[in-house]
């Protein structure tokens, strides 16, 4: 087994099947990508300081709210 299949395996965190692209953290990443123009391929490891600021008070508020 790959060790990134192995990573998602283990996951506490996983997507299910049932909604895949669906998923509530897919749909806000895709959002906040298209609000703050940077390409939805990112990780946000790979945003700026203040950029991934944003992208945790936009995690904290819609799904801290869910």
């Amino acid at each position: 087994m790959t060790e990134l299949v192995e990573q998602q395996q283990s996951s506490s965190n996983p997507v299910a099947d049932e909604t895949g692209q669906y998923d509530p953290r897919f749909v806000l990443w895709r959002k906040f990508c298209a609000d703050h123009d940077i390409p939805v391929s990112s990780l946000p490891g790979d945003l700026s300081a203040e950029t991934k600021a944003l992208w945790e008070k936009a995690k904290k508020g819609e799904l801290g709210a869910k």
